[in-house]
């Protein structure tokens, strides 16, 4: 996400734009990684340029989840948790997201694939098949699946965003897109991960955000660490927004932590 084309030259420079989206917020989706496995160099540089408690969400590529459905993907595993090796703690989880037809029938190849998984990652699951919502013996197999890797399911909110008809390009894009779920907001474990999707407009984004406030606080009073991931459609607000967030939860908990002040962007110059 710190590529982002909008967040060019306002938000992050050039040069070391992850040293300067870290100086924003403290937790990255590391969606890249789902197109292809980043050569191991690259991790690194990705690491230097955070501190250790950086969180780093990093989705499993494609080919493992997607293509093959979790089954023989030992070779393209190995050569995943190698690349990644040089993030260290920033590791916070590893993402399993899976395709929208990956229905309860398939609990079997995750259970088992999770059985192979080293247990020095943590591992958190998205699923989009509508079963898991509606359907309670549904969603508590994949619960129990979770649990006994001590995975986490990471719901990802669209509820606000599908409240009303698109208004904008963007939207009607995302519209077409974003998976249309029921919401979710059960933690599983001490790391929840929320992945919340508003509108362009951010007082429609800001008003949809109000549960997971409610939510995030009692997290945080139960001693869970908690991890939330804002988007739009353009997400061109989107680490403003983040930000915003967790003011609204600092002011609830004010023992939270601050978030580190954004290092200032230098004008661009013809020289």
């Amino acid at each position: 996400m710190w590529t982002h084309r909008s967040w060019q030259g306002h938000l992050l420079p050039p040069a070391e734009r992850l040293r300067h989206y870290a100086s924003w917020c403290d937790a990255v989706e590391g969606n890249t990684t789902f197109y292809a496995t980043p050569a191991r160099d690259t991790v690194a540089s990705w690491a230097a340029q955070t501190d250790p408690d950086f969180r780093f969400v990093v989705k499993l590529p494609k080919v493992i989840t997607h293509e093959r459905r979790l089954t023989d993907v030992g070779e393209p595993l190995r050569a995943f948790l190698d690349a990644i090796e040089p993030l260290g703690p920033r590791a916070h989880a590893l993402w399993i997201q899976l395709p929208g037809s990956f229905a309860p029938a398939d609990i079997p190849a995750l259970s088992r694939f999770l059985d192979q998984l080293p247990q020095s990652h943590r591992y958190a699951v998205e699923v989009r098949h509508q079963t898991f919502f509606t359907d309670s013996s549904a969603a508590r197999l994949l619960e129990a699946t979770l649990a006994g890797a001590s995975a986490e399911w990471i719901p990802f909110d669209t509820t606000a965003f599908f409240a009303r008809p698109p208004t904008s390009d963007a939207e009607r894009d995302a519209w077409t897109k974003k998976p249309r779920v029921p919401l979710r907001s059960r933690a599983l474990t001490d790391r929840p991960i929320v992945r919340y999707l508003g509108r362009d407009d951010p007082a429609r984004t800001t008003e949809g955000w109000q549960r997971w406030i409610d939510i995030t606080v009692a997290w945080l009073r139960e001693g869970r660490s908690p991890t939330m991931f804002i988007h739009t459609p353009d997400n061109a607000d989107a680490p403003a927004l983040a930000r915003r967030f967790h003011d609204e939860v600092r002011a609830r908990v004010p023992e939270l932590d601050a978030l580190p002040e954004p290092i200032p962007v230098e004008p661009l110059t013809l020289f």
